[in-house]
């Protein structure tokens, strides 16, 4: 006999995770954008 459990992954967590990548991309990309237009990672900051 096995004992094999099927795992469902709810669709708000799928969604989460997705957005949550998504604005890290876009941080990123704004960091570099800064950092080559600046020279500074956070701009103003010293």
């Amino acid at each position: 006999m096995t004992n094999s459990r099927i795992k469902t992954i709810e669709k708000e967590k799928v969604v989460a995770e997705t957005i949550n990548g998504r604005f890290a991309m876009l941080g990123l990309v704004a960091a570099i954008g800064a950092y080559l237009t600046t020279g500074q990672i956070i701009p103003g900051f010293v």
